[in-house]
């Protein structure tokens, strides 16, 4: 069963650069999003390795073998009986493109497959879609000021609320861990998907209230977050999963060292 979860954001993109409010437009990683991808995506596959190893054990084909002269093959069996195998990992990304660019940053390292899910999408924007903050406070100044208090301004221009996106991610991750694919064995699911969405989905998940001003503050661009499953207390089982969060906006070591948000110089 799934019981642990990482939820990774997507690198840069063009309008992330810009200023602009993506939303459900789908729009690639630009070159520091694809190298900011990278570079979690190899902190990642560095931390979760024996993923690599758990996905040779069920799939032999992947293993590498020489050449039928060589003096020996590669050793599955070593593969199937290594403690790694005892666990698999499962990465689910939303179905617009600069998650998926970013989940196989990931998965690529480690073998592993990416499946979509249009339920990871990040939160609509509505008609404020492809605007700058600025376009937007020119267009109507007491709705840009009412949404950034989180009172709810932005509704008018068909924007999802934050509780309606916590909701809608809560109720995806809710259904995914109930899968009973998954039943038979511990899993750790990575799920890439957007800001927005993965701050409203967490706090919904841990029961904090979504549009609080002193709730999760900004998930940066291939930044991550780690949530546990508990389904028992003492040996007693839960009613129903219980989420916690173990840690938030974890980053490759090298984001301490450089310009994140903008790359290093030779980008």
């Amino acid at each position: 069963m799934i019981d642990e979860v990482v939820m990774l954001r997507h690198g840069r993109t063009a309008y992330n650069q810009a200023g602009r409010l993506q939303g459900q437009i789908d729009v690639p990683l630009d070159i520091v999003g694809q190298w900011q991808a990278d570079m979690a995506g190899l902190t990642l596959a560095q931390r979760y390795y024996w993923a690599k190893i758990a996905n040779a054990a069920r799939h032999p084909e992947l293993l590498a073998q020489p050449d039928p002269g060589a003096a020996e093959r590669s050793d599955i069996e070593s593969y199937r009986h290594a403690p790694a195998a005892q666990r698999r990992m499962v990465i689910i990304a939303s179905d617009l493109f600069r998650a998926v660019q970013t989940a196989h940053a990931v998965a690529d390292p480690l073998g592993l497959p990416v499946t979509t899910d249009p339920r990871l999408r990040e939160r609509s924007f509505g008609q404020w879609e492809g605007l700058t903050r600025e376009q937007i406070r020119d267009i109507d100044a007491d709705a840009y000021a009412s949404w950034r208090r989180h009172e709810g301004g932005e509704l008018a221009y068909g924007v999802e609320s934050r509780e309606a996106t916590g909701r809608r991610g809560a109720e995806a991750m809710r259904a995914i861990i109930a899968d009973p694919q998954y039943d038979n064995e511990p899993t750790t699911l990575m799920v890439v998907g957007h800001g927005s969405w993965i701050a409203a989905t967490i706090e919904t998940l841990v029961g904090m209230q979504v549009n609080s001003l002193d709730n999760l503050g900004r998930i940066r661009n291939a930044f991550w977050s780690r949530l546990s499953i508990l389904r028992d207390m003492n040996g007693v089982a839960l009613e129903r999963p219980v989420w916690q969060l173990d840690a938030f906006n974890e980053s490759a070591p090298i984001s301490r060292h450089v310009d994140w948000d903008n790359g290093p110089d030779w980008l």
